[in-house]
């Protein structure tokens, strides 16, 4: 499967005309562009008609559309599935919010092939409840069009009490079943956001937390916070150069027989090698999508 960066996916308000233009021009890999939590009720018609013109207008270059709609359980739920399903030009994916059970994905995709959304459309769903998160080993392998999850911390914070730290202590145990249920089921996944936009340090301390985690990027709220999030789930050119150098010892080493070889003064094994190769991909995905 061709890698796509995602080390950046930032959530664009659907009632918000301005913010959709200028995503355009956003080094952002990828938007959300909402029509659930971003939007009040009185604009949710008009956030779903922005939308469905704003991806059929395009101009978004390389950048991967999301839309989240709202609930099948809510007022606009259904209205939300007929418009995108019939768009003129359908979105790269739909992010499904609030999602609790296996039945709550298979549901709503179903919603969207019966109404006729085109087989290109991925699904992504939001792990965002407790249920959920408890859920999720079965949520995550729930149905074949399912491509990924995004992290809903600041729901998750509201569901069970636990209060946004730096070190984000109450969630480790959440996180870490995301991601061990999405690398099982072969699905990319998003972090949370970080709430507090004045708070630099603690952002960033935040990306490489997610990054280290095994997270392929961060959800963000706001532009500024898009340059942090480049940095901490891209390829350095330090990385670039170690990668090519292992590439090398490895290629070398296994001409000469070898299953193993040494670079750097570390062992290298063939999952080294394919995590390499794996870094120099991203990079040139990277790449592709900087030069659209």
């Amino acid at each position: 499967m061709t890698i796509r960066p995602r080390r950046s996916v930032l959530y664009m308000p659907g009632s918000n005309a301005r913010a959709l233009e200028k995503a355009k021009s956003l080094p952002a890999d990828g938007l959300i562009l909402d029509m659930e939590d971003a939007v009040s009720p009185d604009a949710k018609a008009v956030a779903r008609e922005q939308i469905v013109a704003a991806v059929a207008g395009g101009g978004y270059g390389g950048r991967e559309l999301m839309v989240r709609i709202n609930g099948l359980d809510t007022p606009w739920g259904a209205d939300d599935v007929v418009a995108v399903s019939a768009g003129p030009t359908p979105p790269d994916a739909v992010l499904i919010p609030k999602v609790s059970t296996v039945a709550d994905v298979v549901d709503a995709i179903d919603a969207f092939e019966d109404a006729g959304c085109p087989d290109s459309v991925e699904f992504w769903i939001m792990a965002e409840t407790p249920r959920c998160i408890l859920n999720i080993r079965e949520i995550a392998g729930a149905h074949p069009r399912l491509r990924g999850i995004v992290m809903g911390t600041s729901d998750l914070a509201k569901e069970t009490r636990v209060r946004h730290t730096q070190e984000r202590l109450g969630f480790i145990g959440s996180l870490n079943l995301c991601v061990l249920a999405a690398r099982a089921n072969g699905l990319e996944i998003i972090d949370g956001v970080h709430l507090d936009l004045d708070d630099a340090l603690g952002y960033e301390a935040a990306c490489e937390q997610g990054r280290d985690l095994g997270f392929d990027g961060k959800s963000l709220i706001h532009p500024k916070q898009i340059a942090a999030a480049n940095a901490a789930f891209g390829i350095s050119k330090e990385d670039l150069a170690a990668a090519h150098k292992l590439i090398a010892g490895w290629q070398q080493a296994e001409s000469e027989g070898k299953a193993v070889v040494v670079v750097d003064g570390k062992l290298v094994e063939i999952l080294h090698y394919q995590e390499a190769k794996r870094q120099l991909e991203l990079a040139a995905a990277i790449e592709n999508i900087n030069a659209s």
